[in-house]
């Protein structure tokens, strides 16, 4: 995953943030509004898999799934007792949508780990857009069941009259940044993440041209880098979970305002 290059003076240089540059991918002119990038590949990537998976693995249903299906199983049983569980029964609807966003991003960060992959996870541009689209769905949600009942949710009935007013001040200010705290941190785990694992693809050549120790230095640098890759894998999923249950929770909120 590194990108290595020998400078004037003769050290060896990296930079891991390189890998977060949005490109054009055809052509090197500058990137606008509807220029086709490293992003727009990734992301059609992630959504032809995700379509791949659902219907190849629907396609030949069986009493005995295959691995596809039982992927395809597995993944609609979880998703689907995350939102009874935690948003509760009235919000099954909307597990088509919580669905679609578990999978997406679970396929963009598993397949940003792909070597020479874009990561279309780790800018705040694409997460930004997935937690706006969360926050607008659960306000409208909330509105449209409940109408003004909805303001319910920043006032905490349970506590003294005096401290109500200065609550529904910290109620309401802490639902606006919600889609800040939900892109940023799905960005930030990814965007890390990838720049450490370049930092220690690094190490590995950077130490042997400087102690020449290749048969000591080596091995110990790949057991990092593996370790860190495993990490990474751990993380992808974690951080799909974490934005999916997060979700679930706003609604739940929308659905149920009552404080």
């Amino acid at each position: 995953m590194a990108t290595e290059a020998h400078s004037d003076e003769g050290g060896l240089v990296f930079h891991p943030m390189d890998q977060f540059i949005v490109k054009p991918l055809f052509g090197d002119g500058p990137v606008g509004m509807f220029t086709i990038t490293n992003v727009t590949l990734w992301m059609a990537l992630s959504v032809i898999a995700i379509i791949a998976l659902m219907v190849m693995g629907t396609s030949g249903r069986s009493t005995i799934p295959g691995r596809i299906q039982s992927i395809g199983e597995l993944a609609y049983g979880f998703i689907y007792k995350m939102v009874e569980d935690v948003a509760g029964k009235d919000a099954v609807g909307f597990f088509p949508y919580i669905m679609t966003l578990f999978l997406f991003i679970v396929f963009a960060n598993f397949l940003g780990l792909l070597p020479t992959a874009f990561t279309t996870t780790s800018h705040i541009a694409v997460t930004a857009v997935l937690a706006l689209l969360v926050f607008v769905t659960v306000t409208v949600v909330g509105f449209v069941k409940h109408g003004m009942g909805f303001l319910g949710l920043f006032w905490v009935s349970s506590a003294p009259l005096p401290l109500r007013p200065v609550l529904a001040l910290i109620e309401v200010i802490s639902y606006f940044v919600r889609p800040v705290s939900h892109s940023i941190r799905l960005m930030g785990n990814m965007m890390a993440g990838h720049a450490v694992m370049k930092v220690f693809a690094a190490f590995a050549p950077m130490i042997l041209l400087s102690t020449g120790l290749g048969l000591l230095v080596t091995p110990l640098s790949v057991i990092a880098i593996a370790a860190i890759y495993g990490l990474e894998i751990l993380v992808a999923f974690i951080q799909a979970y974490v934005f999916t249950i997060l979700t679930c929770v706003y609604l739940k909120d929308a659905l149920h305002p009552a404080h």
